[in-house]
């Protein structure tokens, strides 16, 4: 880090305030900046708009024209080497004429994967890496977790009192939070390639599992983990049309609903097997899952250890002990077996109190974890 200088520092700065404009329309794909520079002036400026469309380093450069010759090309993503949907960015950079590329954070994609420096430093380019390289991957971290362990970040949304209680033991629980709290519930569904929830939830709540935003974006998948008595036909999902909508679970618990895809998975002794739940969805390129469901699949998920980032928001309010959990079966004999999380951050909400929280060891997970969402 230390070649880079304060320019440097700003230039991909500014790239990544550019990808940050992708972060709800481009999935599956990554979201990436790419600023053209020369005598230390920014030149040109793109980004990654939508799947399909042109990369970031093809606005920069349509944007920069001839003054991107012999130019620092700044990119938060490794620019890739490939024919896909869209030409390969490395080949427009080289027929640019640039004449340094720095790179942000290395493409663990198998078609690029170095591949794109590679053919830049053919082509006698000075290729850099490693610039803000950590923010490049938070900003992609479902796409770098489906590539690299190949299934989806998964990001567990709860609501809850101060004793922890997440609704009455009849299970009315609206509203817990305040407007600003959902709101911002809405702005993190937005950014997820699917959001999930189990059957039991969908039976008592109906929700709509739609990202409610005042913007363009690619629409998540709406995901039920299906068990004993299913989805009701007349559920607000089925009908709306908003969004695709998946239905996961073994054979027996899938009904033939219409607009839904199943998602079949081998039995478990008990309900749903998560690992291959996970696995599959990675595979359909979900990049960023979201899960909003109730304590017992929310359970099976901290259990198994699925939970990459916990999503809490805390209203100042108390329920009483026989209120419902955020977890069910988390049984628990000793200190050492508590689940630590890292505070990410925390704000507030009006209100309310919103934690991002971050499992701190990698608890052990079992070949098989099952649950039953309901």
């Amino acid at each position: 880090m230390s070649g880079f200088s304060a320019f440097d520092h700003a230039c991909m700065t500014e790239a990544l305030r550019l990808a940050e404009r992708g972060l709800w329309t481009t999935d599956p794909n990554p979201r990436v900046g790419c600023v053209i520079a020369r005598e230390d002036r920014i030149v040109g400026r793109g980004w990654h708009q939508r799947a399909g469309g042109p990369h970031a380093e093809v606005f920069a450069l349509r944007e920069a024209g001839e003054a991107a010759r012999g130019a620092t090309a700044y990119v938060t993503l490794e620019p890739c080497a490939h024919h896909g949907r869209t030409p390969p960015c490395a080949e427009a950079l080289v027929a640019a004429g640039v004449e340094r590329v720095a790179v942000a954070a290395h493409d663990p994609f198998p078609e690029v994967d170095g591949r794109g420096s590679e053919r830049l430093r053919a082509a006698g380019i000075e290729v850099e890496h490693g610039l803000l390289q950590d923010q490049a991957r938070e900003l992609n971290i479902g796409f770098f977790s489906r590539i690299e362990r190949g299934r989806p970040w998964l990001r567990l949304k709860l609501a809850s009192s101060l004793d922890g209680r997440t609704g009455l033991a009849n299970g009315e629980s609206k509203w817990i939070t305040g407007e600003a709290a959902r709101a911002d519930v809405q702005r993190w569904r937005a950014r997820s390639s699917a959001v999930m929830t189990g059957s039991a939830t969908v039976r008592a709540d109906d929700p709509a599992l739609t990202a409610r935003v005042d913007a363009e974006l690619a629409a998540p998948v709406r995901i039920v983990v299906c068990g004993e008595g299913g989805v009701p036909i007349g559920a607000r999902l089925l009908a709306d049309g908003l969004a695709p909508v998946w239905l996961a679970g073994p054979k027996g618990s899938l009904a033939e609903l219409p607009r839904c895809e199943q998602i079949e998975l081998p039995a478990a002794e008990r309900g749903v097997d998560l690992s291959a739940l996970l696995m599959t969805l990675g595979e359909r390129g979900i990049n960023e899952l979201q899960v909003e469901c109730g304590a017992r699949l929310a359970g099976a998920l901290l259990r198994g250890g699925w939970v990459d980032e916990l999503l809490l928001y805390q209203a100042p309010c108390v329920l009483g002990s026989g209120a419902r959990p955020l977890f069910d079966d988390i049984d628990l004999t000793a200190m050492m077996q508590r689940f630590r999380f890292e505070t990410v951050d925390r704000r507030f909400l009006g209100d309310d109190l919103r934690w991002r929280l971050r499992p701190l060891s990698d608890h052990q997970r079992p070949e098989e974890t099952p649950c039953s969402p309901d």
